[in-house]
């Protein structure tokens, strides 16, 4: 990995995020916009499966419409993030905390996409367990929160 963060740290992405603070902000603002849409949607759709938020809505409907936006708070998320590493890549890469943030990031993607979506999408939430949706609810609000609590203690570390 450090030759990969080395290679990045000299790329042109890197000397652009380096050279220009103004870009630099921008994307880091776009970056932080993704952030509270994937927040948001994580927040709406596992307090709905928990009951605690729009209980007249079908959790079904909660989930599939929060899915979308999801899915481009992520790549927003990835893609900005890739720019602003490249301005400090190799600070990150002997920073710990970043990388307990990407083992984190990885942890909740791979939760989303082989666990949490293929279960809720299996049938109607109605006929599985309560039990099971407020485990897949508290798991993925634990696994984004540390997501959220390790990226803002880099900037500690």
């Amino acid at each position: 990995m450090l030759e990969f963060f080395t290679w990045i740290d000299s790329s042109a992405l890197a000397t652009v995020a380096k050279a220009y603070g103004g870009v630099f902000v921008v994307v880091q603002m776009f970056h932080l916009l993704a952030l509270a849409l994937l927040g948001g949607c994580v927040l709406a759709a596992d307090l709905r499966l928990l009951g605690v938020l729009m209980t007249t809505v079908p959790s079904e409907t909660v989930a599939r419409e929060t899915d979308r936006w999801f899915n481009l708070a992520l790549l927003v998320i990835v893609l900005s993030g890739i720019f602003m590493t490249g301005a400090v890549a190799m600070k990150l890469y002997y920073n710990e905390m970043f990388w307990a943030k990407m083992t984190a990031l990885a942890v909740g993607v791979l939760f989303v996409y082989a666990v949490r979506r293929p279960l809720l999408r299996s049938a109607a939430h109605e006929d599985l367990r309560p039990a099971a949706l407020r485990c897949v609810a508290l798991a993925s609000l634990a696994t984004w929160f540390t997501v959220a609590a390790c990226g803002r203690w880099i900037g500690f570390s």
